[in-house]
């Protein structure tokens, strides 16, 4: 049973649409799986909260994958999030640390950078996908997941995203809000929503401070203005199995499957997602071969 979860809403009369999201659990069980260091464990959360935020607005079994890739020291941030509250993630470098920055907190800017492009792709069913990518603006990744629905998707959006990390680099709470204007949303709630956030304490500390989901929100959208609509509950799932790896192999063709036989008398695949290894058996990739001719 997860203690994390999403809260979905409306406020000012349905004027905007509203996520908040408790990831917690989520984020410890991907630092533990990845053995990220706390920078990284910052900017991979961060990621993940957004994600799974994004995920909540999809329908049945649509499912998206967020790539971000700024060219710094982390190298890719990747996670996968679907419209059951499902989310995984990883990083090209897990091991990634720097000191605090000039503002006391985790320097994820400088691990992350700036120098690439933030992209969603959308697998809405039916074999169609949407593609949407934006440059990224400062590497923070909240900012960054703001300017992607602004510029890709045409939604005025704020995103706000936290991460507090542990001297013992558990995670100590993770969390953020999805706010956007819905169209024809009138200038006077534009103008209170952008009072509101501009004026608001920053995310992490509110989780910090113990603050739910629909707290969040009360906090920044004032608690009689919010309808709250449900909660989803979330959680750190890989849907990897040894079918799905079996069935990658047998894609890589005869000849490299043969080739794993003679070198390594089978073959082990660790999944990029979750790290969980699979054994293949010399009988096994036998067959593979077998049942190709």
């Amino acid at each position: 049973m997860t203690n994390d979860y999403i809260v979905k809403a409306l406020a000012f009369g349905g004027q905007i649409r509203a996520y908040s999201a408790l990831t917690t659990e989520s984020v410890q069980e991907a630092q533990t799986r990845h053995y990220t260091w706390p920078t990284a464990s910052a900017a991979l959360g961060r990621t993940m909260t957004a994600t799974v935020m994004m995920g909540a607005m999809l329908k049945g079994d649509q499912k998206l994958t967020v790539t971000v890739d700024g060219k710094g020291p982390i190298g890719k941030i990747i996670a996968d999030a679907d419209a059951k509250g499902n989310i995984r993630g990883y990083v090209s470098n897990p091991q990634t640390h720097f000191p605090l920055n000039d503002a006391g907190k985790l320097d994820v800017s400088r691990a992350v950078g700036s120098e690439g492009a933030l992209t969603v792709v959308k697998d809405v069913g039916m074999k169609d996908y949407f593609s949407g990518s934006s440059e990224l603006v400062s590497g923070e990744l909240g900012d960054d997941f703001t300017y992607y629905f602004a510029k890709s998707e045409q939604v005025p959006s704020s995103v706000g995203l936290g991460v507090l990390v542990n001297p013992d680099n558990s995670i100590k709470a993770a969390g953020g809000f999805l706010i956007q204007v819905m169209p024809g949303a009138e200038d006077e709630t534009v103008d209170k929503l952008e009072k509101a956030i501009n004026q608001m304490t920053p995310v992490s500390k509110l989780i910090d401070q113990g603050l739910t989901p629909e707290e969040i929100l009360f906090e920044i959208l004032g608690e009689e203005n919010v309808q709250l609509l449900e909660n989803l509950p979330t959680r750190f799932d890989c849907n990897c199995g040894h079918e799905k790896f079996l069935t990658a192999i047998k894609g890589l063709g005869e000849a490299e499957i043969q080739d794993m036989i003679d070198k390594d008398h089978g073959a082990e695949v660790e999944c990029h997602f979750c790290r969980n290894k699979y054994d293949f058996s010399e009988d096994e990739l036998h067959g593979l071969i077998e049942n190709s001719k």
